[in-house]
């Protein structure tokens, strides 16, 4: 056996043996090595909180109509979580208010549409990145009509949304038979690939209302995610409502991710777009920049992120209620959710 050989030998037998049975010791490893351990007392504590708060609430009776309470262009915050306006609407959804942004965002686009009168018979609404979203379904059963689009196939395949179950390759995705019958959604919901950096002519004028769901960040960079709003509203009759949610980056005022698969909108962004559209003659519903002061409000959870099943109204409750959160870190920033409610010019 040669001295090189001999020496590995040496190293596996007797000081890699010695070396395991002690802890480590170097400098980078002793600043790290309670990471783990940490990021899993954050989450139980966050999650914990959560089902402390909403244990007296699950069972709250929602009111038995909305209410119109002048729904600004705002952020989520626990207190939204906590008004009866979202009860209703999660009533209306077939699911529970946990305090979770995504529940927020469907019923804040619900609240605002109807305050607006754009939940009724005749209207007519567009639907942008609907993924698998249980809105047209809802929006059918109060006698809108429904046009859902999602990104075509071979422009998501490879992007992750196929692969997550966030993007909707058929209409029967759309389909939630608990909140309406598959007769009634069939005549009122149809199905359009549009890329939404370019929406095409044919759209232009038709419809009483669009809206989005955290979509509009994944566009490619915030100069995108910018212009898809005000194209957006080209797809409106006169008058007509746009309801957009998307990613808000509420403590770094200085740095934010550009350019990327998810971008992260400032408050400066979205005080930008507001002149833009208002210079243009729109109506931008005053910006509210209050992230809340709830305890719930102060948490902000870390990865891994829990996907869930609207789908499954009856079971996804207790998994959602163990591992909701109104803010989140995104790659190092602080984020929630920003809704943004602009109503085209009359004429």
């Amino acid at each position: 056996m040669n001295i090189y050989l001999r020496a590995r030998w040496l190293l596996k037998r007797f000081v890699a043996p010695w070396r395991s049975s002690r802890p480590n010791t170097d400098e980078f490893r002793v600043l790290t090595r309670d990471i783990e351990a940490m990021k899993l007392n954050i989450k139980n504590f966050g999650y914990e909180l959560a089902r402390e708060v909403s244990s007296g609430r699950r069972h709250r009776p929602p009111a038995d109509a909305p209410v119109k309470i002048g729904l600004r262009s705002k952020p989520t915050t626990q207190a939204d979580m906590d008004s009866p306006w979202l009860d209703y609407w999660c009533a209306k959804l077939k699911i529970e208010p946990v305090y979770h942004r995504k529940v927020w965002e469907l019923c804040y686009v619900l609240q605002a549409l109807w305050e607006r009168g754009m939940l009724a018979e005749s209207r007519h609404g567009l639907g942008f990145g609907c993924g698998k979203e249980p809105l047209p379904s809802l929006m059918a059963a109060h006698g809108v009509r429904v046009t859902a689009t999602d990104l075509p196939p071979q422009m998501a395949a490879g992007r992750g949304w196929v692969e997550t179950g966030q993007h909707t390759s058929e209409l029967n995705n759309l389909h939630f038979p608990h909140l309406v019958s598959r007769e009634r959604f069939d005549s009122m919901v149809d199905l359009l690939y549009v890329d939404m950096n370019d929406i095409p002519e044919s759209l232009e004028s038709k419809y009483d209302f669009c809206w989005s769901i955290c979509a509009y960040e994944h566009l490619g960079s915030i100069a995108n995610g910018l212009r898809f709003v005000k194209e957006s509203l080209k797809a409106l009759k006169p008058g007509g409502v746009a309801v957009h949610t998307t990613e808000f980056s509420f403590l770094n005022d200085q740095e934010t991710i550009d350019n990327w698969p998810t971008v992260l909108f400032q408050q400066k962004h979205f005080e930008r777009l507001a002149a833009e559209l208002e210079r243009s003659g729109h109506k931008v519903e005053p910006l509210d920049f209050d992230v809340g002061d709830g305890a719930i409000d102060r948490y902000i959870d870390i990865p891994p992120y829990h996907s869930w099943d609207l789908k499954k109204p009856s079971s996804w409750f207790d998994s959602m209620s163990q591992r909701a959160h109104l803010k989140l870190n995104v790659d190092g920033f602080a984020c929630t959710c920003f809704g943004v409610i602009v109503v085209k010019k009359p004429t």
